[in-house]
């Protein structure tokens, strides 16, 4: 086991998205992050697991998998896979004018995996995107932000997708939620990251219930946990390099935080995995 985990980037410096085939092999591969950049992978063939952050997904024919670059995950698939993988990093969705495009893009926070029905029109949009992977013309930019939002809107219009968050987001929570997920040194007080983002706590805990129904130190509560069971699960710290990582000031406070969050030491938790 690793003392940090692995990071993967398969988009170059200059590029802001990606669309390219399945590739078949690896077919197994090791639990790694990915280097600051959203992944949708739709699966159209195949047999196997799919690992994220410690969940087991099973792959059957239409599977879509969402995976941000703070969760770690890893294959092993058991027959030869045929789909699509879709990357693209912030500044895609930055650069964009088309507002619908991130609106739409913050509808999937909170699902990781989805079983769709209707594949024919997915798969079309998909393979548009690959076609279109290579263009540099002034309108390829327009031709891919176009193709994105119609196949996100498809997949949201698919009787199968459920929310795990309501639709309802705001530019401060997504600021937020971005801040927690770009390397930036967590700290438990809200106060914090209000000031960072140039508003006070009460509104930045105001814009968390909205999006999310939770409190910002619930927020960042659950950021924390998420980081500290990756790291318990997937390096080889110990349980005072995890506590300093995460900015505890002593490895006891971590341990008290982690039991009464999960109702188990961060040893027990290790030991069970």
């Amino acid at each position: 086991m690793e003392s940090t985990i692995p990071v993967k980037n398969k988009i170059s410096h200059a590029d802001h998205i990606k669309a390219e085939p399945f590739r078949k092999e690896p077919r197994k591969t090791v639990p790694h992050k990915h280097k600051q950049y959203f992944e949708i992978i739709y699966l159209t063939e195949g047999s196997g697991e799919h690992w994220i952050d410690g969940v087991k997904y099973p792959i059957r024919p239409g599977v879509l998998f969402f995976i941000s670059h703070d969760q770690v995950h890893n294959w092993d698939l058991h027959s030869e896979p045929e789909g699509f993988v879709l990357i693209f990093k912030n500044s895609f969705v930055e650069k964009s004018l088309d507002r619908e495009l991130e609106m739409l893009l913050q509808r999937f926070s909170g699902t990781t995996c989805l079983q769709i029905s209707e594949q024919a029109g997915i798969r079309r949009m998909f393979g548009l995107l690959a076609e279109e992977n290579g263009g540099t013309s002034d309108m390829s930019v327009h031709i891919k932000e176009g193709l994105v939002k119609a196949l996100l809107a498809k997949i949201l219009d698919d009787p199968h997708f459920e929310s795990r968050r309501p639709a309802v987001r705001t530019d401060l929570f997504h600021a937020f939620t971005d801040l927690l997920r770009t390397g930036h040194q967590a700290k438990m007080k809200v106060s914090h990251y209000a000031a960072l983002l140039h508003t006070t706590p009460q509104n930045l805990n105001a814009a968390c219930r909205k999006a999310a129904g939770l409190s910002a130190t619930a927020v960042v509560a659950e950021f924390i946990m998420n980081e500290a069971r990756r790291q318990l699960r997937y390096t080889n710290k110990t349980v005072s390099e995890v506590s300093l990582s995460l900015n505890f000031t002593d490895a006891s406070h971590f341990v008290k935080f982690f039991k009464r969050m999960t109702g188990q030491t961060p040893q027990a938790y290790r030991a069970a995995q």
